[in-house]
């Protein structure tokens, strides 16, 4: 962990059968609602790439690793059927600058 005061981005992709990803994506919205409600959450999206059926974009920007680490620690108040995931490539962030794109 580090005591950085930048933010964080967590970005990749998860890999799961093409007839999967909408039930997946559908099955995670309790994270992402619990995820977007919780304190340092900036953003938070899990979403279906719009070309590869079988491709969940993974989007999160925290204010910094303790947001992060602190909503990874919460209870799950549910357990989830999830879809197996196949591969997945999802790698941290720290942001030093922003500005507009």
């Amino acid at each position: 962990m580090t005591d950085s005061p930048h933010s964080l981005v967590v970005a990749g992709w998860l890999r799961v059968g093409p007839a999967d990803r909408d039930a997946y994506v559908a099955a995670c919205r309790p994270v992402v609602e619990l995820a977007r409600r919780t304190d340092g959450c900036l953003a938070f999206a899990l979403t279906a790439d719009s070309v590869d059926p079988g491709l969940v974009i993974v989007h999160e920007h925290w204010r910094d690793e303790v947001a992060l680490l602190a909503f990874r620690a919460l209870p799950d108040d549910e357990e989830v059927e999830l879809p197996d995931v196949l591969d997945a490539d999802v790698r941290r962030y720290h942001v030093q600058e922003e500005g507009p794109a």
